[in-house]
């Protein structure tokens, strides 16, 4: 109808394909506080963010971590991260993908054991 043409809603690609030129992630050391800095993961949302600040936040050595996203229709969030004196916050950030990989890891090779043992019985269906 002319209604559904006539929208500012951006078309559904631009949420997760990048722009020619543009990187998926951007860092910027802060310049005031020691050990912090924030992170723009580009094409991304509540997702992602989300799992990344929980992961950081169960380590000890980092002092504050959260997320934002800007805008509802900006495809974006900025991550920001502060760390104490002896990690940076990109280790640190290296560190929470490689614990949430393995932990995604992890619940895919249980989840597959499960499912095996049920379809091995008589009372399963599909």
């Amino acid at each position: 109808s002319f209604f559904l043409q006539m929208t500012n809603a951006p078309e559904p690609f631009e949420r997760f394909l990048l722009a020619p030129g543009e990187e998926k992630l951007e860092y910027e050391k802060d310049t005031k506080i020691k050990n912090a800095g924030t992170f723009r993961f580009n094409r991304e949302d509540h997702t992602l963010g989300n799992l990344l600040a929980t992961q950081l936040l169960k380590d000890p050595r980092v002092l504050f971590a959260g997320y934002r996203v800007p805008h509802p229709l900006e495809n974006h969030f900025l991550l920001r991260i502060q760390t104490s004196d002896d990690y940076t916050p990109v280790d640190a950030l290296k560190d929470a993908v490689k614990k949430c990989t393995e932990t995604v890891t992890l619940l895919t090779f249980s989840l597959k054991g499960s499912v095996s043992s049920v379809q091995g019985r008589s009372d399963f269906n599909i």
